[in-house]
């Protein structure tokens, strides 16, 4: 067991034996074990030490109630995560508002509520004083989802937005909540969220991730891993794009036009209202032609956006992906695909930091 401290996110799926039988049991579960062996590339003694190993450290339980009544011969004993002995607390800072959230080791989220951004003293305390209030549980593990740069050994931000520089919010959480706590970039946590608490961009070996509110970001998965780069995330803020009526410049950069404030500013500068369908459309053909520009780049198996901006059109994506299919220069058709959290994807982003550590090395956490 880790006793505390600030500890890189692994954002990726587990590939030990424990780890796969650990998901087998979290995607498949109620599940017995010859289901398991079907399941994961393992024998049936491996997979029945690793089990073994999981009830014994209570991440997993049988479940005699749920045997079926009907079944010829030894009753198999259904297998689940146990929901009742552990948790993790998870944080995603916005620019505004801040998301604390309380989830088992399924991911679901137990409790969750937004409060304002204030500073990470409080921020901290309030994460602590709501997993408090989860005392029949114990807390493993701390995760944070924020903006801005972040270092990922020392748990150390930077955030402009929020004027925060050097600030130790990974010392700060540590603290407060007397666990080990990770701290991510919050596109790349989505994208670890898409990964390992859904598996909706494990079906490729390749994936996109874009994200777009206020701000702007994208993250990369390679073969069941987001892609951290080793000097923090990079950024596609100043990606120079053909505004439209968004600007009144030929070109700009893509965070520029992207936001509720831009569109206000446009609207303003047109003399129309900032919900009219011009602006959206202009929005939506702006976002399809740089997500298709970043396609090009990369060429991924797979796409999938979140962010307000992508969800505000009254036509949903279907501007987006006419607007990608014009720009792109590969003729193989991509669907862009919407996040399966909708607007939970921040807190989403949090657990997934913060079960990021269970889910590689189940045993290494209790």
């Amino acid at each position: 067991m880790i006793g505390s401290g600030v500890v890189p996110a692994s954002l990726r799926v587990g590939t030990g034996p424990t780890a796969a039988v650990l998901h087998a049991v979290r995607v498949h579960g109620p599940v017995t074990r010859d289901q398991i062996v079907a399941a994961v590339d393992l024998s049936p003694a491996t997979v029945n030490r690793q089990v073994n190993a999981l009830l014994d450290a209570k991440l997993v339980s049988e479940r005699p109630d749920l045997v079926d009544p009907g079944a010829i011969g030894r009753p198999k004993l259904p297998l689940t995560i146990d929901r009742d002995h552990f948790c993790v607390a998870g944080m995603h800072v916005g620019a505004r508002r801040t998301a604390l959230v309380i989830a088992d080791l399924r991911g679901r989220t137990l409790y969750s509520h937004a409060v304002r951004t204030t500073d990470i003293t409080d921020l901290c305390t309030q994460l602590s004083e709501l997993a408090d209030r989860f005392s029949g549980r114990r807390v493993l593990w701390g995760g944070v989802a924020i903006g801005g740069a972040v270092d990922s050994e020392s748990g150390v931000v930077d955030h402009p937005i929020l004027r925060w520089r050097h600030q130790p919010l990974g010392d700060e959480l540590t603290a407060s909540l007397r666990v080990p706590v990770s701290v991510s970039e919050h596109v790349q946590a989505m994208a670890a969220a898409e990964l390992i608490l859904s598996g909706a961009m494990a079906r490729g070996p390749s994936g996109l991730f874009f994200y777009a509110r206020e701000t702007v970001g994208m993250a990369m998965t390679f073969d069941g891993q987001v892609y951290q780069p080793a000097r923090g995330a990079g950024t596609i803020a100043g990606l120079t794009v053909v505004p439209g009526a968004l600007a009144d410049t030929a070109v700009a950069p893509l965070q520029s036009v992207i936001g509720t404030q831009s569109l206000i500013d446009a609207a303003d500068r047109l003399g129309i209202e900032p919900g009219a369908n011009r602006l959206a459309d202009e929005r939506a053909r702006v976002l399809g032609q740089a997500v298709a520009a970043m396609r090009d780049v990369v060429n991924p198996d797979e796409i999938v956006v979140a962010g307000d901006a992508f969800a505000a059109h009254p036509q949903g994506l279907a501007p987006v992906q006419a607007a990608f299919d014009e720009a792109t220069r590969i003729d193989r058709p991509l669907e862009i695909v919407p996040t399966c959290f909708g607007v939970h994807v921040p807190e989403a982003a949090a657990v997934a930091v913060a079960l990021s550590a269970v889910y590689v090395d189940p045993l290494a956490v209790v």
